[in-house]
């Protein structure tokens, strides 16, 4: 009976071993982690340049600002609103049976959505496949992303017709691989 626990606790051990030394050889997920949006920027085709978007005259005047999360389990999530969004004296009910005019157009300015995500190594690109979305239209579909990396910078371009000549970076807030 001991040469048989003696046994189970050898192979166990081997297995959590073998195990915990291919994570260790395993690349950390780069993208796992909370990211804030440090630009985004729409390419001109006439001039070639990149423009703030604050400056594109699509009715932001500061700008957006917001947060990317993923991960390691392929979840994501991000959530978009123009700076300045939280200072309002706009009130808000908690369960929305009434809301004022003023206020709902002051709510549709927050864009978010969740998602499962996948990454495609060799094309650089990742999918976010949506589970919810802030509009009603965008729910179940996939959105596909170019990336690089650069330091602590993700950059995003979007692929979709769209929103094509349209990039966001994103500087890495804290890591969830450690």
């Amino acid at each position: 009976m001991k040469t048989i626990r003696l046994f189970i606790t050898i192979i166990l051990t081997s297995l959590f071993l073998s195990c915990n030394n291919e994570s260790k050889n395993e690349k950390p997920n780069q993208f796992a982690g909370l990211w804030s949006l440090h630009q985004m920027q729409f390419y001109n085709p006439q001039t070639k340049e990149w423009s703030e978007f604050k400056n594109s005259g699509m009715g932001f005047p500061d700008g957006l600002k917001g947060n990317l999360f993923y991960d390691n389990a392929n979840h994501m999530s991000v959530h978009l609103v123009p700076k300045g969004y939280e200072n309002t004296d706009l009130k808000f009910p908690t369960i929305i049976d009434s809301i004022s005019l003023d206020a709902l157009k002051h709510h549709a300015t927050s864009y978010t959505y969740f998602a499962n995500y996948t990454i495609d190594k060799e094309k650089k690109t990742i999918a976010h496949k949506r589970i919810s979305h802030s509009n009603p239209n965008m729910w179940n579909e996939t959105a596909i992303r170019k990336y690089s990396f650069s330091g602590d910078t993700l950059t995003l371009e979007p692929i979709e017709k769209e929103l094509a000549g349209t990039r966001l970076r994103w500087i890495k807030v804290s890591n969830t691989n450690e």
